[in-house]
Order: structure tokens, then C-alpha cells, then sequence
């Protein structure tokens, strides 16, 4: 049962007074949806919720508002994640690299968003600068938290919450690129390959950045390929969605070239919409029908017009697509596709602030 379905709201009358309230704010847009939190936030009172409960609630709904107030101006610019260790000291060459490969994106037109602590995060918010770095920084009891350049700035929100935090840090960016760490680092590693495996966010490019000649993404391929695909509890290509590096440029390059002609994509039914930049040719279609073959569940790639559902949603219409049925739990298959689909003689050249200018939540995740 949904809230608006509560029979105690429309008996007592809730709905209409939390019309009029919006109506006394002066809301006029979104107001079904709008309506929808007040009445949770009614509703919990009617259940006689705890006070901490309520607490959690609060404090999780004023964070998020605080949070999507930050990032609005920049909706516009697409966004980069960089995850790494707040305990990596300054030139070390993990911090050297993190630097330099929120430089290069910058260069690019890219923001960069970072936790807004010491270590990674700071190394990243010093090479993108601070006219280019946002920050959602967590209130930590044994942690230093604060980072030069973001701590008294406007580009900077404080969250009490991981799980709040992680939203923020993940719905706004069109890439990731996650360097070693500890337990959180790991955490939000692993947060990113259970998103994009289960399909609760858009295929987005993930990059694991180590230091020249270093082993820590390599251990962790090999024991997610070893222990975990080796037990059968993932599937062996579901790593294929993930570029390992030591290089700051093949990280930019990853992270960049994604969106060369790949734009979004979306579901109708059981057939997938890949939303490109340049229609691809008849010989450059065969060829990825013969090479993507074992991806389809029935039929063939194909070129389309918009689809019903996209053209009520005016979704993306003036954009080449094509569409075809995959196979279940083929997501590192999709992965090479897009890859592919970037990589031929049609596909334009990587523009300066490529990638999604959107929410990079996929609307499965955010409904």
C-alpha cells in the first residue's frame, strides 16, 4: 500500500490540508510527488514511530536536500566519482596519479567529486581545482574529515549518513575511477559492481587506478575471478565492465571515450534502446550482429526509430538507436558492445565535457 492509499490520510483529511500547505509554500510543480513525502513523513506519525526512527528519517531527508541543492547549478557538466583512501599521503604515487587524472579530466570539462576528505580525495580536489571540484564530505568520530580547498566552500556538503552519502556520490557522476583503500573504499567499490550487475544504475565506465606496477586491483580481479566466478557466485565477465590500470591518461581515456558514442539506454518490454551519437553504417551493423551474436536472447541488432514509450517521454528523440532482446545477466557482454559501438569508423570523436549530463541513476534505481 502506497501512502496516498492510506485510508487514515483520506479519512482524516491529510491529503487536502497537505494540498493547501503546498499550495500556501507556493508549490506548483511535481506537486504528486511532493505530496507523496509529506504524507510518509505524516504517515509515520500515524504509526507511532520511534523517536530515533524519526531521527534517521529527518536527518536522511535534509541531507539529501542538501545535497541535490549542491549539485543542481552543475547538472549540466557531467561528473567524474574518484574513491580512494583518506589515509594515502601527499606525493605518494597513488595521490600522484589521482591528481593527475582529475587534471586530465578537468582539462576535458569534466567535474570531479570526491568525498571532501584528506588523502584521494584530496589529491583529486587539488588536480581538478577548485573551481571544478564538489565535495560530500561525512561527519567521522576517528577520521580527519576536513580537506584543504573544500572545507569552508560552498561546493561541500556534510553528511551523518553513509548510506545518504553513497547516493550522492553515485547518482551524479557518469564514471568512477576508484583507487586503493581501506574497508571504505573497498565498500564503495563494491557498491558501484552490485549497482551496474543488478541493473539498478546505467552502464557507466568504472576504472581501478593503482600506482605504476602495483598490485592491489590485480589481487582483487584475480580473487573476484578465482573465489567468487570460480564458486559460480558471479558470472566471469562481470568484470569485463571494469578497466584495471596504472595509468592516470588510460583512466581519463576510459573514462572519456565511454561516452564517445554511446549516449543512454533504455527498456521497452524485454528489447534494450542503445541511444548512440552517429547511426552506424549497413557493413559496421552486420559485423556487430556476427560479433555480438551469443548477446541476444532472440532476433538481431537493428536500427530503430524511437519507440512509443520514448516519444510519449520525448526521450532523447533526435538521437540514432539501435535495439535488440539480450540475453539475462549478459552484462559484461553489453559492456563490450558499448565498447564496440565507440569504437567504429562512424562514431564521432570524443568531445570536450563528454559524457551524461543527467542523473546517472538508472530509472529502475530512482523510482
Amino acid at each position: 500500500m502506497s501512502v496516498n492509499e492510506d485510508p487514515r490520510t483520506e479519512e482524516s483529511g491529510v491529503a487536502a490540508a497537505l494540498d493547501e500547505a503546498m499550495e500556501a509554500a507556493g508549490i506548483r510543480e511535481q506537486r504528486a510527488l511532493i505530496s507523496r513525502i509529506l504524507g510518509a513523513g505524516v504517515g509515520l506519525g500515524q504509526d507511532g514511530t520511534s523517536r530515533l526512527d524519526l531521527k534517521i528519517t529527518a536527518a536522511a531527508v535534509e541531507e539529501m536536500r542538501a545535497a541535490f541543492r549542491l549539485f543542481a547549478p552543475y547538472r549540466g557538466i557531467p561528473k567524474v566519482t574518484i574513491f580512494g583512501s583518506a589515509r594515502t599521503r601527499a606525493q605518494d604515487p597513488l595521490w600522484v596519479n589521482a591528481e593527475a587524472a582529475a587534471r586530465g579530466l578537468g582539462e576535458q570539462g569534466w567535474m570531479v567529486v570526491t568525498g571532501a576528505g584528506p588523502g584521494i580525495m584530496e589529491a583529486a580536489a587539488t588536480g581538478a581545482g577548485p573551481e571544478r571540484s564538489l565535495g560530500v564530505s561525512i561527519r567521522l568520530p576517528f577520521e580527519e574529515t576536513s580537506v584543504s580547498g573544500l572545507a569552508d566552500s560552498d561546493r561541500r556538503v556534510e553528511m551523518k549518513y553513509f548510506f545518504t552519502r553513497k547516493l550522492m556520490l553515485v547518482k551524479e557522476s557518469s564514471g568512477f575511477i576508484c583507487l586503493p583503500g581501506g574497508f571504505g573504499t573497498m565498500d564503495e567499490t563494491f557498491e558501484l559492481l552490485t549497482l551496474q550487475q543488478t541493473g539498478k544504475m546505467e552502464p557507466m565506465p568504472i576504472v581501478l587506478l593503482d600506482r605504476i606496477g602495483g598490485t592491489y586491483w590485480k589481487a582483487f580481479a584475480r580473487f573476484v575471478i578465482e573465489e567468487l566466478a570460480g564458486a559460480g557466485l558471479v558470472s566471469v565477465t562481470d568484470l569485463d565492465r571494469v578497466v584495471v590500470t596504472d595509468s592516470p591518461q588510460k583512466a581519463i581515456d576510459a573514462v572519456a571515450g565511454f561516452w564517445r558514442n554511446y549516449d543512454s539506454l533504455r527498456w521497452s518490454g524485454d528489447r534494450l534502446v542503445l541511444r548512440l551519437r552517429a547511426e552506424p553504417s549497413d557493413a559496421e551493423l552486420a559485423e556487430l550482429n556476427e560479433r555480438f551474436s551469443g548477446l541476444c536472447a532472440t532476433g538481431i541488432i537493428e536500427r530503430s526509430a524511437p519507440l512509443p514509450e520514448e516519444v510519449s517521454g520525448d526521450d532523447r528523440l533526435e538521437l540514432p538507436r539501435i535495439v535488440f532482446t539480450p540475453r539475462r545477466q549478459a552484462v559484461g557482454d553489453l559492456y563490450r558492445l558499448i565498447g564496440a559501438l565507440n569504437e567504429l569508423e562512424s562514431a564521432p570523436a570524443i568531445p570536450t565535457g563528454s559524457g551524461q549530463t543527467g542523473e546517472a541513476v538508472a530509472s529502475g534505481q530512482a523510482e
